[in-house]
């Protein structure tokens, strides 16, 4: 395909354009998407971070009140009128403790805060777990006292020589942590929640019951912390996942197309201005291009009137200081030389009529 010099023109002041402003819109969509990237890992990150620092200062502080009573000669002795003042202690102390209670190493109850009658507590995991040698026991369960959620931390009853004799155990309503994790706000769509190690909800704004087969919490695994992004009721989610030192597991979630709005906007912006830039060339170039191209146009023109002998054509370009001038005034003096070359070739003509010998025989005329 040939194409004249206007169009040409027009192609290479839309590339001149569109190149750069191509490139650079490309490296700083680029850079956006690897800021904004971080910036939305950081937020999750950090969010996650702070509530598991509060989970596990929460759990800790319990853990120490309990490993610290248990260690009472009151309560070692496994003698009910001698527990009961220090188990209901506990409950006046922190509201939240609704029942602290002693457990045999049958699971019946020794001594109880609440004065009910002794209740068989040998299925609990947290029991279970504490008279098998852990240092701890823990279990979310519904509890036998108020059916309702709690968080039950236990620790052993040890004697001197370490012979466990019994579990000293607190049930804590949960409200309070719960509180705390659902009051995590990340944008409109973004909040924490907080699962068990079988993924029961300890704390949710919406949920209750199992979440083990959440995409964050199934996506763990062993991992102590881990992002995740994953489609739930047909949106993109992206969600930071983390461990909390009682194997519980805390996540912070955002839907996908908040989270990247920002960049979203800044690209679309960038498209924008690009697109405008086009327009902008395009119009430029259209003004501009006839009024370069014209000269060139004119002075083709002359330079064809000027190859079939008329001298008579004006250039007005030769004024001009620019390479078309260059060239209107290169024409120019074609113009002077073939005028005097056609002066002188009918000048030669002339001359030579003039002098050619009379015919043989006198007869002949001139011609």
């Amino acid at each position: 395909m040939r194409f004249g010099i206007l169009p040409k023109l027009f192609i290479t002041l839309i590339a001149v354009t569109v190149v750069p402003l191509g490139a650079i819109w490309y490296v700083d969509y680029r850079g956006s998407v690897d800021y904004l990237s971080r910036n939305i890992d950081d937020r999750l990150s950090a969010q996650a971070d702070s509530a598991v620092s509060y989970v596990n200062a929460w759990v800790d502080t319990h853990a120490r009140l309990l490993r610290q009573n248990a260690s009472l000669d009151d309560i070692v002795s496994m003698n009910t009128r001698r527990q009961a003042p220090v188990l209901q202690s506990i409950a006046r102390q922190y509201p939240w403790i609704f029942l602290a209670h002693t457990l045999g190493p049958d699971g019946i109850n020794v001594g109880r805060s609440d004065q009910e009658a002794p209740k068989d507590y040998a299925d609990r995991e947290y029991f279970q777990q504490a008279m098998a040698g852990a240092p701890l026991g823990r279990q979310v369960v519904i509890s036998k006292t108020t059916g309702q959620p709690a968080f039950i931390l236990a620790a052993p009853i040890a004697t001197r020589d370490g012979r466990r004799i019994g579990v000293l155990g607190i049930a804590m309503a949960i409200d309070d942590l719960s509180r705390t994790i659902t009051a995590v706000r990340i944008g409109e769509t973004g909040y924490a929640f907080l699962v068990d190690d079988r993924g029961n909800v300890i704390a949710h704004p919406k949920v209750r019951g199992s979440l083990a087969t959440h995409p964050a919490v199934a996506a763990m695994g062993y991992e102590p912390k881990k992002k995740i992004v994953f489609t739930d009721t047909g949106k993109d989610v992206v969600a930071y996942a983390q461990k909390t030192e009682q194997g519980w597991t805390l996540v912070t979630q955002q839907d996908y197309a908040e989270a990247y709005a920002p960049l979203y906007e800044a690209n679309r912006n960038a498209l924008v201005l690009l697109a405008a830039s086009v327009v902008f060339v395009a119009l430029l170039s259209s003004l501009l291009a006839p009024r370069l191209t014209r000269p060139i146009r004119n002075l083709t023109e002359i330079a064809d009137q000027i190859s079939r002998g008329d001298l008579a054509v004006a250039i007005d370009e030769v004024d001009r200081s620019d390479e078309i001038g260059g060239l209107a005034r290169a024409i120019d003096r074609l113009k002077s030389s073939v005028e005097v070359a056609m002066k002188r070739l009918g000048g030669d003509h002339r001359v030579l009529v003039r002098d050619y010998p009379p015919a043989v025989g006198g007869g002949a005329t001139r011609s």
